[in-house]
């Protein structure tokens, strides 16, 4: 029998609409068909959007039956994380207090992907205004489940976005990332993920009204994709790259640059600072590495890489100091227990003085710099989104001790959002029956770089989504 259309690839979708071999309103019954088989068990999908996206896939249908050229992600569905604007549905961020807030307008990669035919079918969840912790549990929604095993986090905060994409109810996810957002749930479901540098996605940021929000927030905060391929991953890259009026930060930089001279150097951290790393997480690493040299990268292992603490360190203070003004008011928004993990960063982490914060962006810039020459010398570099195995849900909230572990957990997404630079999360094998994965990190504006490493880990090791969900501990299977 003929695997159902969901399961396609989305490059896969979009050419057998394009072609005729499917409709548009084929492809999107298919998808709305999964989504009412598995949400209901791992709650992904917040608002579905279906009648929109059967109007939309009817509209594809007659632009092709009336000869017009359909765009690259033609009919393909994708998810939009629940901070990230869809016109006229409530951008509710997950919290009881926005249920409302219905959006006037797509933010900008919404309707790039739009514009390149790809169709939204609906909101995922997220940890409560992205603040609430790494887990994937908002006050309007409640917790998303890990297909791989409910008894482990999906990640977050784009945890939605990659269990809806991993259990086939989206052809691709639309999350953001500030520090792992978008890596951390592809390594804890098997997908695979893209952080783009700083300013290389238009984006629109703003939460209420016409103001910006501070400093760290427009510089660490990126649109990214999520998909269940490099190759699909590469397809939304190449549609969400370029600039929009909307975003003065996006810059015209290529999609692609010049190739390297010789064997691309990669450089091989699997424990970045020397925090400890699990044996999983470092023989995943190994695999990447090793597929890598197989492909004819010049893979070498280096002592660390810049200047982790002292990152870790400045990202905090900085974030910190920017909440704290706002944050008497912000944490009436986030509903019971939802307070904790900011909370407890603000107990560890005191705000910045005027002139301390001034000295802090000075340290900020000289971290980058730092960045940048390490990666003049190694273009490429291999290590871990997060260096445990999934862990169980809420771990970041229950106390200090557990807030810590998934602080440290993170900590080269974390000092790779703050340099800005790219990286681009791959499945590398299915380990006691949970995914294993890296990060491979790249120059700034060289995510073809990170692509085509990631792609080169993915041919040889495989893609292991989608999955059906497993409620038992331990129990997840490739379907």
């Amino acid at each position: 029998m003929q695997d159902p259309l969901w399961k396609m690839p989305a490059a896969a979708q979009a050419e057998a609409v394009r072609n005729a071999h499917v409709s548009a309103v084929e492809l999107i019954e298919s998808h709305l068909e999964r989504i009412a088989e598995v949400n209901p068990r791992v709650n992904a999908v917040t608002q579905l959007l279906a009648e929109r996206a059967r109007a939309a896939a009817a509209q594809t249908d007659r632009r092709r039956a009336a000869g017009e050229e359909l765009g690259p992600l033609a009919g393909v569905p994708f998810t939009v994380k629940e901070s990230t604007a869809v016109e006229g549905v409530p951008t509710t961020f997950g919290t009881e207090r926005f249920r409302d807030l219905v959006a006037p307008s797509d933010a900008p990669p919404v309707a790039r992907l739009r514009a390149a035919g790809a169709i939204p079918i609906g909101h995922t969840n997220i940890p409560t205004l992205i603040l609430a912790g790494m887990h994937t549990r908002s006050e309007l929604f409640g917790d998303t489940v890990n297909p791989w095993d409910s008894s482990r986090t999906p990640g977050g905060s784009s945890g939605g976005d990659a269990v809806a994409v991993a259990t086939g109810m989206a052809g691709l996810g639309l999350g953001n990332d500030s520090g792992g957002s978008v890596r951390v749930p592809a390594q804890f479901c098997g997908v695979a993920a893209l952080k783009p540098s700083t300013g290389r996605f238009p984006a629109d940021h703003r939460i209420l009204g016409a103001d910006d929000p501070g400093p760290a927030s427009q510089i660490l905060v990126t649109d990214g994709p999520v998909a269940r391929s490099v190759g699909d991953l590469r397809l939304a890259y190449e549609v969400l790259a370029g600039t929009d009026p909307r975003d003065p930060r996006a810059v015209p930089v290529p999609a692609y640059g010049e190739p390297l001279a010789g064997p691309v150097k990669v450089a091989v951290v699997a424990d970045p600072g020397g925090h400890g790393v699990h044996p999983t997480v470092r023989g995943a690493v190994a695999t990447a590495a090793e597929a890598l040299r197989d492909a004819g990268y010049d893979v070498r292992e280096v002592q660390d890489v810049p200047r982790m603490d002292e990152a870790l360190e400045a990202y905090g203070r900085i974030t910190v100091t920017e909440f704290a003004p706002n944050w008497p008011v912000v944490r009436t928004l986030l509903g019971k227990g939802g307070d904790r993990f900011i909370e407890m960063a603000m107990e560890q982490t005191p705000p910045a003085s005027a002139d301390e914060f001034m000295k802090l962006m000075s340290t900020w810039m000289n971290i980058r710099r730092t960045w940048a020459e390490f990666l003049d010398e190694y273009p490429l570099l291999l290590g871990p989104s997060f260096t445990e195995p999934p862990v169980e849900p809420g771990l970041e909230s229950r106390d200090r001790a557990g807030r810590d572990r998934v602080v440290s957990g993170m900590r080269l997404c974390t000092v790779t959002s703050f340099v800005g630079v790219p990286g681009v999360a791959v499945p590398t094998g299915v380990v006691d029956g949970l995914p294993s994965g890296i990060q491979v990190v790249g120059r700034a504006f060289r995510e073809d770089l990170c692509l085509a490493a990631a792609q080169a880990i993915e041919d040889r090791l495989g893609v292991f989504t989608p999955v059906d969900p497993r409620m038992g501990a331990g129990s997840g299977s490739r379907p």
